[in-house]
């Protein structure tokens, strides 16, 4: 096949790995891994066997977290957890914690993660529909003039970045004294945010922070509140602020190398750095799918992510020829989730440039060849 004796990555160490999640991590952060695995340096065995009550250990969850408060900008009235249970947990976690004096609170549903987070809120309590795009497949963010907003509303809930349809908000909307919870799972860190708007920030790690299997959640301090008593213990905010993430066995390992990808993005010079290097990433794909009317972006312009790149092709089966053939050529990931279909390519803050660029050239030359 001629596009993959164009690319022959399938015989090189490297491909180019486009999964929606768990995603690509950095080079530096691996090859640091690499070396500390088997020992710590100075500890004298690995951090998959330290203890998580030891002193190397705390040593370890205090930089994670200085780090990540150094590139966030957080105030001190906002605390960090490390939690399990995925942003799926924290669908219900965050209205049984926030709702439970008989607050209501607004949704904006942009996709499907907003939707099943909505579905959990409502078997807490009642919860409303502020604005929605599904009608339109979620191919777009909704304009501030469409926003119903409840002004008696404990928090209006957003999933910044929307993994399947590939759009994502450009700011936050305006929601007046009325604190924004995010779902930001999936371009946590890759841009600068306006905390101070922000009552509850939480995230998986499998995007941009790390490996799979840690959440974090980032809660200011006045959304803390009194909680039922027949609230589980694990599902309380205040036993993992009390015991500082420690109450049981967190994923270490994880939270270690959140630490890594931390150092990582302050050596490139912070999130503000990120953000040009992911929109120049993201306007090479744009614009190449821009070129000509081979290729269509689901999300509308005003919309579009700049960590997932939604698009398609004239019919199915050319999308089925150019997933197998992009395979084939060493693009891992590429195929689209069933709700939109067509193709999808993930790009979040370690993905290279250079894969990019790889990818810009296969998409001329299939068009080039099918078009």
């Amino acid at each position: 096949m001629q596009a993959t004796q164009l690319y022959n990555l399938r015989g090189m160490t490297q491909i180019y790995n486009f999964n929606a999640g768990p995603a690509v991590l950095p080079k530096p952060v691996l090859e640091r891994v690499q070396q500390e695995l088997i020992e710590l340096p100075g500890v004298g065995m690995s951090v998959l066997e330290i203890s998580h009550r030891s002193k190397v250990f705390e040593d370890i969850i205090e930089r994670t977290e200085a780090g990540l408060r150094e590139l966030l900008g957080l105030p001190a009235h906002y605390h960090v957890l490390f939690l399990q249970g995925g942003a799926s947990l924290q669908f219900s976690m965050v209205p049984l914690n926030l709702l439970s004096q008989g607050h209501n609170a607004d949704y904006i549903l942009t996709g499907i993660w907003s939707k099943k987070a909505l579905e959990e809120a409502r078997k807490v309590t009642e919860v409303d529909v502020a604005a929605s795009t599904e009608v339109e497949n979620f191919c777009r963010i909704p304009q501030q003039v469409e926003l119903s907003l409840n002004p008696g509303a404990r928090y209006v809930h957003i999933t910044t970045n929307n993994t399947i349809f590939g759009t994502q908000w450009s700011g936050e909307p305006d929601t007046g004294s009325t604190a924004l919870v995010a779902d930001a799972s999936s371009d946590i860190l890759s841009r600068p945010i306006a905390v101070e708007k922000y009552g509850l920030i939480y995230a998986g790690a499998q995007k941009n922070m790390g490996p799979s299997g840690v959440t974090v959640v980032i809660l200011r301090e006045d959304m803390v509140q009194p909680t039922p008593a027949n609230l589980p213990t694990m599902l309380n905010y205040k036993t993992h602020i009390k015991d500082k993430s420690l109450y049981n066995t967190p994923n270490t390992f994880g939270i270690y190398m959140i630490g890594l990808v931390c150092d990582w993005l302050k050596s490139l010079g912070g999130l503000a750095a990120m953000q040009q290097i992911n929109e120049a990433k993201a306007a090479l794909l744009y614009d190449t799918i821009d070129a000509t009317e081979f290729y269509r972006g689901h999300a509308a312009a005003g919309s579009r992510s700049r960590m997932n790149v939604t698009f398609r092709l004239p019919n199915e089966e050319l999308e089925k020829l150019f997933a197998q053939e992009a395979e084939d050529a060493g693009f891992i990931g590429l195929q689209g989730h069933r709700s939109v279909g067509g193709l999808r390519a993930s790009i979040y803050n370690a993905f290279p440039r250079l894969g990019v660029e790889a990818l810009v050239s296969f998409m001329r030359e299939f068009e080039r060849q099918h078009g």
